[in-house]
């Protein structure tokens, strides 16, 4: 199951996240990868008012972990500093889903440590002055459920081909 989207203005990137918020149950996980500056953190800004979170979303990169409370816990880590699987488990990573969802930062490093369903978002800037570009990929039966209420949700911003 996968879906590419284009994100034209920064405000789209978090509203495809507010969007997919709507859909999130807890014990989710959703690895996010992209370049620096791609749009991760705006993506889970979406992610985090979606579900009703009213305050600051920044980045964990040197916390490594945040939490936001609203409808379910937000968890969003930041792996680009870790150098071991054993730092990643010392975060309490496979706890994380207890009592909400997991978003991960640079999380294509950790996934093998993701639970066996989860979500992968891939934000790409192609070239400078064009828009960005999502594609949400999800494995196991869990997405499959969900996925065409995910994709008439994520209708307005179309293919990104």
């Amino acid at each position: 199951m996968r879906i590419e989207l284009g994100a034209p203005t920064v405000e789209d990137t978090r509203a495809i996240g507010a969007a997919l918020a709507d859909l999130l149950r807890a014990g989710d996980a959703v690895a996010l990868t992209g370049e620096l500056g791609a749009g991760k953190t705006t993506f889970v800004q979406g992610v985090a008012v979606g579900l009703g979170f009213a305050g600051t979303v920044v980045s964990p990169t040197f916390t490594l972990v945040r939490e936001y409370r609203g409808r379910l816990t937000v968890h969003h880590v930041d792996v680009y500093r870790l150098d071991r699987v054993q730092d990643v488990l010392d975060l309490g990573f496979e706890e994380m889903t207890d009592d909400g969802v997991l978003l991960v930062e640079w999380g294509d490093a950790v996934e093998g440590l993701l639970p066996s369903e989860h979500l992968s978002v891939e934000l790409t800037v192609p070239g400078h002055g064009e828009r960005r570009r999502l594609v949400l990929t999800a494995v196991g039966p869990s997405w499959a459920t969900r996925w065409e209420r995910l994709e008439r949700s994520l209708e307005p911003w179309g293919s990104a081909a």
